[in-house]
């Protein structure tokens, strides 16, 4: 715990066994409560190297049901064991848990309710190797989404975050997508509820049994981003509502 708050650390997992080990070993459990693991029907042994370290609790999906399909069996989970706050880590080792103490402190003592581990701030991105056609990606869709939400994140598109368990319960996270636009849509849910998201630097990690999504992929992810983007805007001036922004009491 941190300042009395109970802090869940969720793994959505696909093909992670080269990479779990060093992940789960970097954990601070000085702070860190649980662990929560969802395999998302790995062809790998991703499930017996997370039994293998210990891990409690694991979840297994009988069918691949997306990156946000994973994410939502995650969050469900962690909000059963009574988190106060939730980081959201790939188990692929791009992002060192080491930051988990400074993401939880900017929750657990209230500067702000949601925190992201940003590649962007410091070139944390290009000095880990981060191909340059994903950066200018990157930078590109992060100042349409901007320009779009009126906000000023460094980037929109990390999977390192940490949310305080009230945030999740107040957005309809089920109903979203259970492909990677997933996490740009609860971006758009959070500021649409009026939370702020503060930001750290990260330093990253691109090898190659670290995940990642092919150029076709990226464009649908794209093209995503834009709807999200755009349906917020016209949600916020009133000329469309969006089933996106129903309240919810998890």
């Amino acid at each position: 715990m941190l300042n009395g708050k109970k802090i869940v650390v969720v793994l959505p997992a696909y093909k992670a066994a080269l990479t779990l080990e060093r992940t789960y070993n970097e954990i601070p459990f000085d702070i860190v409560d649980e662990v929560v693991l969802v395999d998302d029907n790995s062809p790998d042994n991703t499930v017996e190297e997370a039994r293998r370290l210990g891990i409690r609790h694991i979840i297994i999906h009988e069918q691949n049901k997306g990156y946000g399909g994973n994410q939502k069996s995650c969050y469900k989970k962690a909000l059963e064991l009574g988190a106060d706050i939730v980081i959201m880590l790939h188990p692929d080792y791009q992002y060192t848990p080491k930051l988990i103490h400074a993401i939880s402190g900017v929750i657990a003592y209230e500067v702000y309710p949601v925190c992201f581990a940003s590649r962007i701030l410091g070139n944390g991105a290009l000095r880990g190797g981060m191909p340059m056609y994903k950066y200018i990606f990157n930078r590109c869709l992060t100042l349409f989404e901007n320009i779009m939400v009126w906000e000023k994140l460094s980037e929109y598109h990390t999977g390192y975050r940490a949310f305080s368990a009230d945030v999740i319960r107040s957005i309809d996270f089920t109903h979203n997508s259970d492909d990677f636009v997933f996490d740009n849509e609860m971006i758009s849910q959070i500021f649409m509820n009026g939370y702020e998201i503060g930001e750290v630097t990260c330093p990253t990690k691109y090898f190659e049994e670290a995940s990642s999504i092919n150029f076709s992929r990226s464009m649908k992810y794209g093209m995503g981003v834009l709807r999200v983007s755009l349906t917020h805007r016209l949600h916020k001036w009133g000329l469309v509502k969006s089933k996106l922004y129903n309240r919810t009491n998890l």
